[in-house]
């Protein structure tokens, strides 16, 4: 008998000593419940780093539970070993079938763990995946592509034991695995404890209070927001594929107008001062711009939101400046009760609007609002904000629901972007679009989740909010 650890706090104490030199890089840790959270926890004492649960499924054969085919995380991430599903005689019915109960019960751990929280934001971070052991690696694996496309900039899986071809394997798909015993000879992960029980859903609950609160880099913040994707095992790409005008639209400019603004191309970091507090932004004006785009993020996001950059670069290919900026500080962020707060949000959007508004080279420049998430509520209330005048608004994956009484209130032409897949999204879509009262256009993109990581999900956004902005925003341009 191979025993190594006492129990899994042992084995986390000694993971953090192992991974101590990380603490520089100010890490998120990701516990993989629920045998991976107690590990994880004190991984995150070690580094003085904040602590966040990773929700994954393995799939399992039906007849064989215990035999591994694959693994779904949250994200809409699915991974399937093909020639273990073949040499168990399942096919692509039976394994959507086992992947769509793995993701009820996700969805119902993803409930219960976080309780009203999203995940911290890892993007442009360094995220260390935990868990108390591997076998296969397949839940490990889904949990690193999930992190991935999260937007983290370093992904290092951490992990007490697992078989050393396990590993070899991991290291191809993290950009670092620590592995404290990493045998030829491998059974199952409880051999290397001398206990092993079961943790309990209660525990992680209680371990993520007491250890996963404070983030000076992140925020945990709302399921709301989730990116749980309970429909068919695989969506259909052609779905998702960008329009063919898309790609020759996409660096186009003002329709009928070479000149553009005259304004000449910048970019900068800025500080926006809202009054009691001062905001971090970035500012990026192209040469001849015609427009301005604000962007209101979403919870647990910032201005570094990989998405939202994406959509701004596409933006800027059309001749439209934009400004990304933080809605609070990071000591506010802490605060759950400010990162929902639409009157908040939705009043700091608009100072941030009077302060482009006065900076030389975009202070002339019609404004418009690109809001994700629950910043698509701010960008519905602050629109409606009487003086305010904003000529357009774009929400994707939005909760224009959050809004409230502002909706019948929204002067501007109104572009809902919404993916089919993300279901309880899209009806309070529905419900919002029939309560604006301005012109407003929703439009469905099939096969898409809540954070549009499928392929080609995110370049229809970017096509739909540069001919929304054309459309709308251009129209006021060429009146000035």
């Amino acid at each position: 008998m191979a025993l190594v650890f006492r129990d899994r706090s042992e084995a986390g104490q000694l993971l953090g000593r192992r991974l101590a030199h990380l603490r520089v890089e100010h890490p998120v840790v990701l516990g993989l419940p629920r045998g991976g959270v107690p590990v994880a926890a004190e991984v995150a004492r070690a580094l003085d780093a904040p602590l966040d649960v990773l929700v994954v499924r393995k799939l399992g054969v039906p007849f064989q539970p215990e035999l591994g085919i694959g693994a779904v995380a949250e994200g809409g991430v699915t991974v399937v070993d093909s020639d273990m599903a073949e040499r168990s005689g399942l096919g692509r019915y039976e394994i959507g079938v086992v992947a769509a109960r793995e993701r009820d019960e996700m969805a119902r751990l993803v409930r219960l763990y976080r309780d009203g929280i999203q995940p911290i934001d890892i993007s442009g971070r360094t995220a260390v995946i935990v868990d108390d052991g591997l076998a296969t690696g397949g839940t490990a694996r889904a949990a690193i592509r999930a992190v991935r496309a999260r937007g983290a900039a370093k992904v290092i899986l951490a992990v007490p034991v697992a078989p050393r071809d396990t590993v070899a394997e991991l290291e191809h798909e993290a950009d670092e695995v620590v592995c404290l015993r990493a045998p030829g000879q491998f059974q199952a992960v409880g051999q290397w404890y001398g206990n092993f029980s079961q943790t309990t859903d209660q525990e992680v609950v209680d371990l993520l209070e007491t250890n996963g609160s404070l983030d000076p880099g992140g925020l945990r913040l709302d399921p709301g927001e989730l990116s749980l994707d309970p429909g068919e095992l695989s969506l259909d790409p052609g779905g998702l594929a960008s329009s063919p005008g898309s790609a020759g639209s996409a660096g186009s400019r003002l329709p009928g107008d070479s000149s553009g603004g005259g304004c000449g191309s910048f970019e900068r970091d800025v500080v926006i001062d809202a009054g009691s507090v001062e905001l971090a932004g970035r500012l990026e004006v192209p040469e001849g711009a015609w427009g301005l785009v604000v962007f209101a993020h979403g919870a647990g996001s910032s201005r570094h939101s990989p998405r939202n950059r994406s959509v701004a670069h596409a933006l800027q290919a059309r001749g439209m400046g934009t400004l990304l900026f933080d809605l609070l500080t990071e000591e506010e962020a802490l605060y759950r009760a400010k990162v929902f707060d639409i009157a908040l949000l939705s009043s700091r959007l608009v100072e941030a609007t009077m302060w482009a508004r006065r900076q030389p080279g975009v202070g002339e420049l019609p404004v418009g609002y690109f809001g994700a998430s629950t910043g698509a509520a701010a960008a519905l209330s602050a629109a409606a904000k009487p003086g305010n005048y904003v000529r357009s608004v774009v929400s994707r994956g939005g909760r224009p629901d959050l809004a409230g009484s502002a909706l019948p209130l929204v002067p501007c032409p109104v572009l809902l972007i919404v993916g089919g897949a993300d279901t309880e999204v899209l009806e309070m879509n529905r419900e919002a679009a029939a309560r604006l009262c301005s012109v407003t256009r929703l439009v469905v993109v099939p096969g898409a989740t809540h954070l549009f990581e499928e392929p080609g999900a995110m370049e229809r956004v970017e096509s739909l909010a540069g001919e929304w902005f054309e459309e709308h925003l251009a129209l006021q341009a060429s009146r000035r």
